[in-house]
């Protein structure tokens, strides 16, 4: 993975996608069809205006040449690579996060008009965590947002972050991709040819992809990115609308706007000057200072924001000479005068990178310092007892992670945090099964109402086995496979659900049989469907 500053700009990562090893087992004709979203994530240096009912810019079109199913169906075949690649992350803590702010911003959208019915019902609207210490995020087709650790960890606060995923989220909702789409038809068929060769070679050789851009065809994308200037500026209207309305502070945008700047400045190597999509960057920090309304609020740091941002960071795997340096810092001399949110972040990335290099006993010796400067702060506070239940998992105390934990919590990370505890406790001293029944009940609520949790499945079909249920621990492994788009798997365990029903004679497993024939018909039928894509 390369560690570069550059964000939403394929001039620096032709392919947006979180590793080079993933690229590389991409069919052809998923490069084709991920061509559209590849060339619009163009650089992410905006100018937000003034979005007023009163003042609204008309659209630049519809996207009426591609359905909003056909970008659906895009998007899922996208997201199922992303779900393969290694750096692809599940992070109860960190999901639950950035979807609260995004969930945050689908509200405002919804409210102002800006998200139709009709995409707000068909698109996924799902956020994808890559650990990669660029920084990057990037709008796919079909409601996909892909999110790397590295945007996360260097932004300030909630509101800089917010910003990002309002910029993000108005590319979807404005039809971009649909709209690039037809923009590539009017290309000829041998320039779009060389296009997709560009994108190919760049999975395995990034000079050769840079060779094959040159010349005739770099006129044609500059053409494009005439067009993906537009959207820029759309994007950055719509978005910037979305942040009051979302509780965030507009002047995330600017204070975002400062951190790129900078990484521009530090990290452009100029390899694609033609691709620069944006004016001079001075000029686009006046404009966006110029449309911010008068005594606007300041984007304010939390002590919860300083956490997660610092979670981020030790997550992307920086190294372990980076992991000593950050678990040194809380013994530094002039720690205790630094602003709280520094010393809150700072204890909690040495607490949880001595845990990622297995020194669990520094970790726990770190948290009654971080409990003490979060103290006052119940928000903060929680996400310092979740990282408690980590590093009491860590070290093997099962018990104690039930007894930290609400035992009616429903919350993601919770409720996840409390079956890895009840599976671990079940090696040693099995808890009592009304517990592992109680988990069970909380997660089916939860999946009935977030169906393509594959993480929730996975741990559904674990507490199933505990439980001596085989059956319906299958098919919810089947169910964890077709949420992530793998059909062929899912209709594998499918199979294999129907065998062992075969074998039983168990009322409730007959039961539980017709709903996996059922199942198992529906996930044939998208995999046909998905063979034909190919």
């Amino acid at each position: 993975m390369r560690s570069s500053l550059s964000l939403c700009s394929w001039h620096h990562r032709l392919v947006p996608m979180f590793s080079k090893k993933s690229r590389e087992n991409w069919p052809p004709a998923l490069c084709l069809r991920a061509l559209a979203a590849i060339v619009f994530i163009a650089n992410f240096l905006w100018v937000p205006g003034q979005a007023s009912a009163q003042n609204r810019l008309p659209t630049l079109g519809d996207g009426a040449e591609l359905t909003t199913s056909a970008e659906r169906r895009l998007g899922d075949g996208i997201a199922r690579q992303l779900y393969r690649d290694p750096d692809y992350l599940d992070d109860p803590v960190l999901v639950e996060y950035v979807h609260t702010q995004w969930q945050a911003l689908l509200a405002a959208a919804r409210a102002q008009g800006e998200l139709s019915p009709e995409l707000d019902e068909r698109f996924a609207w799902e956020v994808l965590l890559g650990r990669d210490r660029s920084v990057n995020a990037f709008a796919l087709p079909g409601g996909y947002l892909g999110v790397h650790l590295g945007l996360i960890g260097v932004t300030a606060s909630r509101d800089e972050l917010a910003s990002v995923l309002a910029h993000e989220l108005s590319h979807v909702t404005q039809r971009h991709i649909a709209r690039l789409m037809a923009q590539q038809g009017k290309q000829t068929p041998l320039l779009l040819g060389s296009m997709i060769l560009a994108v190919l070679a760049a999975s395995k050789n990034p000079g050769a992809a840079q060779a094959l851009a040159v010349g005739g065809q770099a006129l044609a994308v500059q053409n494009q990115l005439n067009f993906s200037r537009d959207m820029e500026r759309e994007a950055d209207r719509v978005g910037f609308g979305l942040m009051d309305g979302a509780g965030f502070a507009p002047q995330g945008f600017v204070a975002m706007f400062d951190k790129l700047q900078q990484a521009n400045r530090l990290n452009d190597n100029g390899s694609w000057p033609y691709l620069r999509s944006h004016p001079l960057t001075t000029q686009r920090q006046a404009d966006m200072q110029a449309r911010l309304p008068a005594g606007s609020a300041q984007a304010q740091p939390t002590l919860e924001h300083a956490l997660l941002a610092a979670r981020a960071r030790v997550l992307s795997r920086p190294g372990t000479d980076v992991l000593r340096q950050w678990m040194a810092e809380p013994q530094g001399s002039g720690f205790a005068e630094l602003p709280a949110q520094r010393r809150a972040a700072a204890l909690y990335a040495a607490a949880l990178a001595a845990s990622s290099l297995n020194d669990t006993q520094q970790a726990l010796g770190l948290l009654p310092r971080l409990q003490q400067v979060v103290r006052g702060d119940a928000v903060a506070r929680r996400q310092v007892e979740l990282l408690a239940a980590e590093l009491d998992m860590a070290r093997g105390d099962a018990r104690a992670v039930l007894r930290r934990l609400p035992q009616n919590g429903r919350t993601r990370p919770e409720m996840l945090l409390r079956g890895q505890a009840l599976l671990q406790a079940a090696d040693k001293a099995p808890p009592p099964d009304a517990l592992r029944a109680a988990q069970i009940e909380d997660l089916q609520t939860w999946l009935a109402l977030h169906p393509r949790d594959a993480g929730a499945w996975l741990q559904l079909a674990q507490l199933w086995q505990a439980q001596g249920q085989a059956l319906r621990g299958v098919r919810s492994e089947a169910e964890a496979h077709a949420a992530r788009y793998d059909y062929a798997a899912a209709v594998d365990r499918f199979k294999a659900g129907q065998d062992l029903a075969r074998r039983s004679t168990t009322a409730a497993d007959h039961v539980e049989a017709s709903i996996i024939d059922t199942r198992l018909r529906a996930v044939e039928s998208l995999l046909r469907e998905q063979a034909a894509e190919r």
